[in-house]
């Protein structure tokens, strides 16, 4: 596949990152690390790596703004660019040594996502995407699943931890869901399962509680597969809300009716 120089750099960037998680991945238990919230452990490791995606990307494009989980968000000059990171999503699966997380970076211009990568160093799987370029997974043209209906479709999810998201909520929808899949999965990297979706892994995936990072590189690489994505009221506020659904036509369409079902009495 033929890249443009800015995927390139956001490609480059998101190895050397990927390389330096590789070289902890494995030596989890003498990382230092400081807590950060209830269950939500940032590690060095994490910090490193997104030192290093700052520093690639913004050397290549210096008045591009940047917002990183990590760090204060840096105003670019030049007003209409910024890059969207998540050096290390899934970092509790880092840290307890199991190899789902990746390197995510999307480029936003004019509020509009362009470009997204996002890499997973423990298997060497790269998803690429540029807007009207497509998708791929190393370099092979992926896209989303072409089932219809959701008892033939496993769907992936976030579930909501101690400190974090409403638990009851999760359950209910949970609930209604589980009833009308062939599974439900939950892999604790939300950048991933969104990739999962635009390689046809996945035929859906619901979350809340989610930020721009974790989701901006996973949308871009959805729509370019032929999917669907939107909050979970079917709208386009992904950001604004922390919510997303996706899928093809169909199994969004689905998922958003089955969520939205008012709690059972009984």
């Amino acid at each position: 596949m033929a890249r443009s120089a800015l995927l390139n750099v956001m490609v480059q960037a998101a190895l050397k990152a990927g390389k330096s998680l590789s070289r902890d991945f494995g030596e989890v238990q003498n990382l230092q690390v400081s807590v950060k919230g209830p269950s939500d452990f940032v590690s060095q490791a994490d910090l490193k790596a997104e030192k290093l995606v700052r520093d690639e990307l913004l050397k290549a494009r210096p008045t591009y703004g940047f917002l990183g989980e990590e760090s204060e968000e840096i105003k670019g000059t030049d007003g209409a660019h910024r890059w969207i990171v998540d050096p290390l999503d899934g970092t509790t699966n880092f840290l307890h040594g199991i190899p789902q997380f990746a390197v995510s970076i999307a480029l936003e211009r004019n509020g509009e996502i362009v470009a997204g990568v996002i890499f997973n160093p423990a298997t060497d799987e790269l998803y690429t995407s540029e807007k009207g370029g497509g998708a791929f997974l190393n370099d092979r043209r992926i896209r989303v699943a072409a089932r219809k209906v959701l008892s033939d479709s496993v769907v992936g999810c976030g579930i909501p931890h101690l400190g974090r998201g409403s638990h009851g909520k999760f359950l209910v929808e949970l609930r209604h869901v589980m009833g009308e899949v062939a599974g439900v999965r939950r892999m604790g990297a939300a950048a991933l399962d969104l990739a999962y979706v635009a390689a046809g892994r996945l035929d859906g995936f619901w979350e809340a509680g989610l930020s721009p990072w974790d989701m901006a590189a996973g949308l871009l690489m959805i729509r370019e597969a032929g999917g669907f994505v939107s909050d979970m009221h079917g709208g386009t506020e992904m950001f604004d809300t922390g919510t997303v659904v996706a899928g093809n036509e169909y199994i969004r369409k689905e998922l958003i009716e089955v969520i939205a079902r008012p709690v059972p009495k009984n």
